[in-house]
């Protein structure tokens, strides 16, 4: 059963100049997926594909423009079961609150606990996330950015969500510190049965926690489905130029190839396939119409050359 299901999201923000008519931002164009009980979606794409868009949709940072946002199984339990993980374990910490404070602030706000009720239930997840109990009473500069993160994790934990949004979790910190924090969320999908969706623009990181995978280029969904298939041999030319571009990967010399050129303006993106003017195998089609979604055994594909 799906936990989340997420149909025909759009965002769109306008531009409005004067004298002019007002022009659209497409950020999330049309976006439909679905996320099982305790499994990972990892979300991947260039900068300015939407990515982090979408996350605000999903945390209803910002309105939608259009599209459902549906959790199947938790009814009433909706507003606290979708918490996030941010990128940047330097600048989402309040520098003026001590640890515990941090990561009990959900449940100061949330709740009718009592201080003292807050400060104990910090504690019990400082040990869960691997913190130990004597530093709560320090303040942020006083971790190592691994450190850092795990009490952002806290914090995202302590209102007891089913779904967590990873934004790029492990991007600012060192390579033997990302294997850390990645095992942690392993260890804790498992105890505490959770649900991710991790962005992520580092593919090898994706392969390391991810079951399924969504790839969006330009605002739209290009390829999506499990993640062994799209690996071991991806459909649509961008997720392949992706695949390519990655030092673990090995790619066939088929598959392999270099992506030019820069990510189209979302305020102007190219008539027909918005990556055909990067693509090398693009014919006549692909400038003038959208390719319409194809099921390729369990993976959706958008790509008139499939």
């Amino acid at each position: 059963m799906s936990l989340l299901e997420v149909k025909e999201l759009t965002k769109y923000y306008p531009i409005k100049k004067p004298f002019q008519d007002t022009k659209y931002i497409k950020a999330i164009d049309g976006i439909s997926f679905s996320v099982g009980i305790n499994t990972t979606l990892g979300i991947v794409g260039e900068s300015g594909c939407g990515k982090s868009t979408l996350a605000k949709q999903l945390m209803k940072l910002e309105s939608m423009t259009s599209g459902e946002i549906i959790f199947p199984s938790l009814n009433n339990e909706k507003r606290h079961s979708i918490q996030m993980i941010f990128q940047d374990p330097y600048n989402s910490l309040n520098p003026r609150k001590k640890c515990w404070q941090i990561i009990a602030e959900p449940l100061l706000i949330n709740t009718k606990l009592s201080k003292k009720a807050c400060f104990n239930q910090a504690l019990e997840m400082m040990k869960l996330v691997g913190l130990r109990p004597e530093l709560a009473n320090r303040y942020p500069h006083m971790f190592s950015g691994g450190q850092r993160q795990r009490i952002g994790i806290a914090r995202s934990l302590i209102l007891k969500p089913k779904v967590l949004i990873c934004d790029e979790p492990v991007s600012a910190l060192d390579v033997s510190i990302q294997a850390q924090v990645l095992n942690l969320l392993i260890k804790l999908q498992n105890e505490l049965n959770l649900t991710y969706l991790f962005i992520s623009h580092d593919l090898s990181v994706v392969k390391h926690i991810a079951d399924n995978i969504l790839v969006m280029y330009l605002g739209k969904v290009v390829e999506y489905g499990p993640r062994q298939e799209i690996f071991n041999s991806p459909a649509h030319p961008y997720t392949q130029a992706l695949l390519s571009s990655s030092p673990t990967i090995n790619s066939t010399s088929n598959q392999a190839f270099e992506l030019t050129g820069e990510l189209p303006s979302p305020l102007d993106p190219p008539q027909g396939c918005h990556f055909h003017q990067r693509c090398p195998f693009a014919v006549d089609e692909c400038k003038i119409s959208y390719p319409e979604k194809k099921i390729i055994g369990t993976r959706e594909v958008s790509c008139h050359i499939v």
